[in-house]
């Protein structure tokens, strides 16, 4: 298991919206909106779950990544 450098804070997020230019929000980890659960989850599990097969294999942690401007969303995979 890798280490996330946005989750444990070693870097920050700066990507520009596509649609408005504003700076994107880093929003955590996507698989902790799936449920109430899911935060409490081991992380390698809900990788395995989450929808992407290759995170888990490549060690990417997927970001939600939001525009407060204009609601852009995007997931941005983190290499850990």
């Amino acid at each position: 298991m890798g280490m996330c450098p946005l989750c444990n804070g070693f870097e920050i997020l700066q990507l520009a919206c596509p649609n408005c230019g504003n700076g994107l929000e880093d929003s955590g980890r996507l698989m902790d909106y799936y449920d109430d659960y899911s935060p409490y989850m081991p992380i390698d599990q809900m990788k395995l779950e989450d929808g992407y097969p290759t995170d888990e294999r490549l060690g990417q942690c997927p970001h939600l990544c939001k525009c407060q401007n204009c609601g852009y969303d995007e997931i941005k995979f983190v290499n850990e």
